[in-house]
């Protein structure tokens, strides 16, 4: 079998089980709001500023949880489920409370478990493959982000005619099956986990890994403005939502596909190279929608930002576990938390600026970012 893939049931198991989580987490957690902003918008139900806001409130909640993650009980295991139950709960429950008053709340929430969610499985499964010598099979595991957002998205495309409140119940059941499925994949052999909280466990101080703090927080703030605003610009451009919903399933399966290209790439190339080679294309594709605002144009930034913000996520995560092998969880949420703050910059920054404002500041950022990240070792070396 090809080195890329997984070779014993035990590693299949542990991708497939993380891909779902991570698909729920993230493709339906973090990003469902995404594809159902332009049809909220069209009906009516929320202007500009008010979905800035619930973004805004996504991001807060996501660094909360980032915050939090370390001292949730238990096995990683219950922590996954729990938070993907609470996720499926979440995302349906927004139809039924309308208006600001009541999504705010509920997105803030869900971005909780999404950070919850992301930082369980991946210290978890990076951990179980790195053990197994298949840190490459680690592409598997991220790519179910991609694959969540192209289901979620895939499935507002098809179905937009029946409105935002009930997509938000369809992609809360897509949820809970996931979740299921899941939870019973989970594999049942011993593979890395934490049985007591992370305090109890010594790890580097924070100050020993401030350049990939500030880089992966980077990422955050350069990736957000075209995640959250690519649909919307595309319904500026398409009246026809059936054709500028295609760009959010077109960013989601760049995404998937970019991780399993970068999980065999990372035989040849050290991990960090590869993540500044990611937030160079990323740059581009910021770019590309301030110098054109036409159809091909927003399609590619939507392949360029689709297709390098999970291998950013992915090989940078890698390297907070090389950087603390023993105990990696500590430096995976304070990275997510770094990452949450970034994000939360980027819609602040929309509303105190203009959207083209903030998302050239991001283009900067990145390349900034991309040449600290390629010129300036981190701690220990090179990654691979």
């Amino acid at each position: 079998m090809d080195a890329q893939h997984p070779s014993s049931s035990a590693t299949w198991a542990v991708c497939v089980t993380g891909a779902l989580a991570l698909a729920v987490a993230m493709g339906i957690g973090r990003f469902a709001f995404t594809p159902l902003l332009p049809l909220m918008q069209q009906d009516g139900q929320l202007g500009f500023s008010g979905g800035a806001w619930l973004a805004a409130a996504n991001y807060i909640g996501y660094l909360l949880g980032a915050l939090t993650a370390p001292w949730l009980p238990g096995q990683p295991r219950a922590q996954v489920v729990g938070s993907l139950l609470a996720t499926a709960v979440l995302t349906a429950a927004t139809s039924a409370l309308p208006g600001l008053s009541g999504w705010i709340p509920l997105r803030l929430a869900a971005g909780m478990a999404s950070a919850w969610t992301l930082v369980a499985t991946s210290g978890w499964a990076v951990s179980a493959l790195a053990l197994r010598q298949r840190a490459d099979a680690a592409g598997w595991v991220f790519a179910g982000v991609g694959m969540g957002i192209a289901a979620a998205g895939g499935w507002v495309w098809w179905h937009a005619s029946s409105g935002a409140p009930a997509l938000w119940v369809q992609l809360g059941g897509m949820a809970l099956a996931f979740t299921a499925l899941a939870t019973l994949l989970w594999p049942r052999a011993a593979l890395p986990g934490r049985a007591a909280p992370v305090a109890d466990t010594p790890s580097a101080p924070a100050g020993r890994h401030v350049a990939l703090l500030l880089c992966y927080g980077t990422l955050g703030f350069g990736y957000i403005l075209p995640a959250t605003y690519l649909p919307a610009m595309a319904r500026d451009l398409i009246a026809d939502p059936r054709q500028f919903g295609l760009v959010w399933p077109v960013f989601g399966l760049a995404a998937a596909a970019s991780t399993l290209l970068a999980g065999r790439a990372l035989r040849r190339w050290p991990g960090r190279q590869i993540w500044a080679a990611s937030h160079a294309v990323m740059a581009l594709g910021c770019a590309l929608p301030l110098a054109s605002a036409s159809g091909p144009a927003v399609t590619l930034a939507a392949l360029l930002v689709g297709g390098t913000f999970m291998v950013a996520t992915m090989t940078g995560l890698q390297e907070a576990r090389r950087l603390a092998p023993a105990n990696p969880r500590p430096l995976l949420a304070r990275m997510t938390a770094a990452f949450a703050l970034g994000q939360i910059a980027g819609p602040l920054l929309v509303l105190a600026l203009s959207q083209p404002l903030a998302q050239a500041l991001g283009t900067l950022a990145l390349l900034a970012s991309a040449w600290w990240l390629y010129r300036i070792p981190l701690q220990h070396g090179a990654s691979r």
